[in-house]
């Protein structure tokens, strides 16, 4: 079973430490996972397809207003037929094939949902990016408590996991640049991913081993 450091938070006369608590074990079925490229792929094509608003639109010739009357007679001009001016290879006419209102979204397995997931955390430990703290705790919203948080450390990037809703924490972090914070609940894979460092709280490693293992 794979071991890291739990980290406690020293706040004494407004200077901020942190210090080496104690160890804990990792569950291999989470955090020992082999990097699987494709699940990862699959999982984040997944949830930017989501994201698209899928709102783009173009009138067809029947969409377009005016060019209910013919334009001119049909033999005897000299010119080419033409029955409407709102035709397609008129100026103004309406769009052949043009984009229509649509949703991108598409749902990948839950299998390999969590297949990603696993692997995405398993990376992060293995890289050295992965920091758990005993507990988090503001009585209230402090930037500078969290950025000296993050210094001790060495999170430049990081992506915050906690085990509940806090408020505080996460009006201290989320003005922080390159930072964001989560719940254990709404981690996914593209944030791991687009984060250089994972800070989970010791509850929150719990919560995710509930679930993934």
């Amino acid at each position: 079973m794979p071991k890291v450091s739990v980290y406690k938070v020293i706040d004494e006369n407004e200077q901020i430490d942190v210090a080496k608590a104690d160890e804990i074990e990792l569950s291999d079925a989470v955090w020992a996972t082999p990097l699987h490229r494709h699940a990862i792929y699959e999982t984040v094509k997944m949830q930017l397809a989501k994201r698209r608003q899928g709102t783009a639109a173009t009138k067809s010739r029947g969409l377009v207003s005016g060019g209910g009357k013919k334009p001119w007679r049909q033999k005897g001009t000299g010119r080419a037929r033409q029955g409407s001016i709102r035709a397609p290879q008129w100026v103004g006419g309406g769009t052949v094939f043009g984009p229509q209102p649509r949703n991108y979204e598409y749902k990948v397995p839950r299998k390999v949902r969590r297949l990603a997931l696993r692997s995405a955390l398993s990376a992060k430990l293995s890289e050295g990016g992965l920091f758990v703290l005993d507990s988090l705790n503001f009585d209230e919203p402090k930037t500078k408590r969290m950025l000296q948080i993050l210094a001790k450390l060495g999170a430049d990037r990081p992506l915050l996991v906690l085990e509940a809703e806090n408020e505080n924490a996460v009006k201290s972090i989320r003005n922080i640049p390159g930072a964001l914070a989560l719940t254990s609940g709404k981690i996914n894979v593209y944030d791991l991913l687009n984060h250089s460092q994972l800070v989970l709280t010791r509850q929150a490693v719990a919560n995710l081993e509930e679930v993934l293992a």
